[in-house]
């Protein structure tokens, strides 16, 4: 039969593209896409489908058609195949009854829809209006690959369909020879009801079984219709044991409060110590959007073993961001980052706490909170912040005699930074090369003095503006030598404020300016050459620099009499192969390199046809001056540095490895290394980290070592596991023993942690968690 055009009644029957179902495994076949439907040159303007049909158009071919004119019925069998509004409809045999509107499909039904999804059934029936029926054998999958079975369906309208002794799994049915087997889990009910307006899938007697057992049994039990986008409903809840909480348990609950807003209310009940309560609120807006979470308790203080101390007090915290776009080169935005105490987040569980929320990030277990803006194009950038930082480490400085608990890190010691303004500006090409212009300045006020936490002193405030003019040129010669010369000039003006004279309290002021420059250039020279199935690449790289002694900023002595310089932007400094070749290595504004100097290194590199790969790193600085601007464990100090060596390689798939070292520069004694190692292959996957540092940006020793990995066993089982050692204490203090079932719709962990951390008053804890994770149900974590 010809494609025609057909009345809204019509159109309505052909609807049961929706309805028809049947069993999944072995009729796979039917849900083939259809093939390119025929369309008549009366209707070629109109807009067509995917299948070539237009809106509210036709198309079905059979073996045989019967039209009973006398009674009214028409009747096709034989390939059935019909297509209407993006869905196509297969069957043996369908009759029309004209006198009752019913249209009945028999035998091997299929429908697979716009979306992908498929449904089965052996047997549908519609009435005329197409908002009732019912199917016998009904099956579907939908899309997520989830599947749904029933010994009949009812669909009352539009929105609501029933499933009576039904099935609903994510898993796979289908074993590799097209015959069925048993999922993973599933949930079996004696009566099943989607509501698609509310977006909810109901079950009256639902039973869970895992690996064909039944496991829990609920009355009642519903969940978000894997088919819709957002809605409210209760999430996987959080149950938990320890001696700080005593039993536990968190229930999440989803409020979708608009298309554009949510907000997740999460009460934690605990049997030791008064609830808290967690929430979590998000909402877009036409140029940005805002994430907030907020928690609150009121209670007292309370140590690892859940013995409670002081007063009752108010408990809280918030983590909150904002990002908005102004125009399209500017944005501005916030993060809000507070906590009542230093170990809020370590009692009560609280994840994913220290993320990157802003354009500044603090150091690990600190909040930092900003506001800034941002504008940026193809040639510029600026932005404008300022930030608070609030410190939840523990401190050693000062033990409290009574208790003999460290207190947390002073946050009065911490500067307030605003404002902080930094701007780029690419002026183009002149006299041959790129000219860039920088600018920077910040005021830094400190409440507190860090020297002396026993004695509060006043803290040093500064504040500083810089003009900085980069210029850099390429030469390239036929032969491939590449000389980069570049001149740098800057200025800084710095206003000092509350600077400790050593006599009591007493403090004093300072104002300087200073001219900075430096001139040098980079020279390389690759060379390559094919070796069998590989390519070898050896480049020499040499960088001369040479610049005016730097007038540094000086606020002071030590006890050995050494000057101490200003230093508020280049604590964290390592001296590695990312540093090597930079002019000035310093990465922060505070501290400048000086004098004449020469950075070397070699670089190897092997790559094969088939993509692995191998680099090697070999370097030094040279200087005609030792500079004592330099820390003594930077390596840097002298008129020769200490060795930098870099490698790392990827001999096979799925094994890569890295290190980087600093080598004593007379004796080759390791100073710092770090170094690691990552496989992955079908039997599992692991890595192994290992850092030892002679001096960290603490002054201390550092010497640790971090691994952990997954094995995989036969039939989905597997073990996994991790530690985490310190080297100087010669002791695990993480250690994490697991087994797993994992296979394509659930994993379930069994894990048991020993702690031997002392963070403030909690102490060492052993733990044993058991995760169940359910694929579209989300997961549970029990403690």
């Amino acid at each position: 039969m010809s494609p025609r055009r057909r009345s809204p009644q019509a159109g309505k029957r052909a609807l049961l593209a929706g309805a028809a179902m049947a069993i999944l495994c072995g009729s796979a076949a039917l849900a083939q896409p259809a093939g390119q439907a025929i369309t008549n040159n009366a209707q070629a303007a109109a807009p067509a489908g995917r299948d070539g049909l237009q809106q509210d158009e036709l198309y079905m071919e059979a073996d045989e058609v019967v039209r009973e004119d006398e009674i009214g019925r028409t009747t096709a069998q034989g390939n059935i195949e019909v297509r209407y509004n993006g869905r196509t409809l297969r069957a043996d045999r369908m009759v029309y009854e004209e006198g009752s509107g019913t249209i009945r499909a028999l035998g091997n039904v299929a429908v697979v829809n716009a979306d992908g999804s498929a449904e089965f059934a052996d047997e549908i029936l519609l009435d005329d209006e197409m908002r009732a029926g019912v199917a016998q054998g009904f099956s579907a999958r939908l899309p997520e690959n989830v599947k749904v079975a029933a010994a009949s369906a009812v669909r009352r309208n539009e929105n609501i369909q029933e499933l009576n002794q039904a099935i609903y799994t994510p898993c796979e049915i289908c074993a590799k020879d097209g015959t069925y087997k048993q999922p993973t889990w599933y949930i079996s009910a004696d009566r099943v009801v989607q509501d698609k307006k509310r977006r909810t899938i109901t079950y009256r007697n639902a039973r869970f079984h895992v690996l064909g057992v039944p496991l829990l049994y609920l009355p009642v039990f519903w969940h978000a219709d894997p088919q819709a986008g957002r809605s409210s409903g209760f999430l996987p809840p959080k149950a938990s044991a320890s001696d700080r909480r005593g039993a536990s348990y968190e229930q999440p609950y989803y409020w979708a409060i608009s298309p554009y807003s949510d907000l997740i209310v999460s009460p934690q009940l605990n049997s030791k110590v008064n609830p808290f309560l967690n929430l979590r609120g998000r909402k877009s807006f036409y140029s940005g959007e805002v994430d907030l979470r907020l928690g609150y308790t009121r209670e007292r203080d309370f140590d690892g073993k859940g013995n409670e101390f002081g007063e009752q007090t108010n408990r809280s915290y918030i983590l909150g961001r904002g990002a908005f776009r102004i125009n399209e080169d500017w944005r501005w935005g916030f993060t809000a980052e507070r906590a009542s105490d230093d170990l809020i987040f370590d009692k009560y569980e609280i994840g994913s706490v220290y993320e990157t929320r802003g354009p500044y990030v603090a150091d690990d277990r600190r909040l930092i909170s900003q506001i800034y803006a941002i504008r940026q194009d193809e040639r510029s950038y600026l932005s404008a912040a300022a930030m608070t930082i609030q410190g939840l480490r523990s401190s050693l400085d000062f033990v409290d005699p009574l208790t003999g608990f460290a207190p947390g890190e002073n946050d009065r010691v911490f500067p307030v930074i605003g404002p902080l303004v930094e701007g780029r500006y690419d002026v183009g090409r002149v006299a041959g090369g790129r000219l860039r212009v920088n600018t920077s300045a910040v005021v830094l006020s400190r409440e507190q003095s860090p020297s002396d936490l026993s004695v509060r002193l006043p803290g040093l405030d500064s504040a500083r503006a810089t003009g900085e003019l980069n210029w850099r040129r390429d030469f390239t010669s036929a032969a491939g030598l590449r000389v980069s010369p570049f001149v740098s000039a800057r200025v800084d003006a710095y206003r000092l404020d509350d600077i400790l004279t050593g006599l009591g309290a007493a403090t004093r002021k300072d104002d300087m300016t200073r001219a900075l420059a430096t001139v040098g250039a980079d020279i390389t020279y690759p060379v390559f050459r094919r070796f069998g199935d590989k390519t070898v690449v050896l480049e020499p790289v040499v960088q001369l620099l040479a610049s005016p002694d730097a007038k540094q900023v000086v606020i002071g002595t030590d006890p050995r009499g050494e000057p101490v310089y200003l230093n508020e932007d280049s604590v964290a400094f390592e001296f590695d192969e990312t540093t090597l070749f930079r002019p000035n290595k310093f990465p922060g504004y505070d501290l400048y390199e000086d004098g004449v100097r020469l950075n070397v290194a070699g670089r190897a590199m092997v790559l094969w046809d088939d993509g692995r790969r191998a680099n090697l790193l070999v370097g030094r600085s040279f200087r005609t001056e030792e500079n004592r601007v330099f820390p003594e464990r930077s390596g840097l100090r002298g008129k020769a540095s200490d060795w930098i060596v870099a490698a790392d390689a990827q001999p096979f798939r799925g094994v890569s490895m890295f290190a980087r070292a600093r080598l004593d520069g007379d004796t080759l004694d390791i100073r710092r290394l770090e170094a690691g190692a990552n496989v992955a292959n079908r039997y599992g996957n692991g890595f192994v980290r290992y850092l030892t540092d002679d001096f960290d940006i603490n002054g201390v020793k550092r010497e640790n070592l971090d691994l952990g990995g997954e094995l995989y066993l036969p039939k989905g089982f597997g073990v996994s596991f991790y530690g985490s050692r310190d080297m100087n204490q010669e002791a695990w203090v993480i250690r994490d023993l697991g087994v797993f079932y994992r296979d394509d719709c659930i994993r379930v962990d069994v894990i048991y942690r020993r702690e031997d951390i002392i963070i403030g008053r909690l102490l060492p804890s052993e733990t044993v968690s058991v995760r169940l994770t359910l694929a579209t149900l989300g997961g549970t974590d029990g403690r």
